[in-house]
């Protein structure tokens, strides 16, 4: 499993973090339980970085605080799925809590960039 380390090029580290989730995803075990958390878990911990892709191509300031919200909510949902496959097996809890710790961080970030968005002209979220 990798290390994260503090990558300021968030696109990269959206892109490692999403080759993390699938890496520890293809390490857990299918059955009837995993088989669907890890499809979610793989979605939204994909769906970070692509939705930061279109952030940064987004066509106006309204439209780049959209992206980078639906980023934060995709994260948010992530560190859910990645605290329910650790419940289901608890053997994964090593490999997650890298995860986990690297979700918290973008998070974080995501949510200083909508902060700072809302905080400069009034600026609100469509949501």
């Amino acid at each position: 499993m990798a290390q994260f380390s503090n990558n300021y090029d968030l696109e990269e580290r959206t892109l490692r973090f999403s080759e993390g989730v699938i890496e520890f995803c293809k390490s857990t075990k299918q059955d009837t339980i995993n088989k669907p958390i890890i499809s979610q878990l793989v979605r939204s911990g994909t769906s970070i970085g692509a939705n930061y892709v279109e952030a940064n191509a987004a066509s106006s300031r309204k439209d780049f605080g959209n992206k980078i919200f639906i980023c934060k909510k995709e994260a948010q949902e992530t560190r859910y799925w990645l605290k329910i496959i650790v419940k289901c097996n608890p053997e994964t809890k090593e490999k997650a809590d890298i995860l986990l710790k690297e979700v918290q961080e973008l998070i974080l970030i995501f949510q200083k960039i909508t902060s700072t968005l809302r905080n400069k002209n009034n600026w609100k979220l469509n949501n």
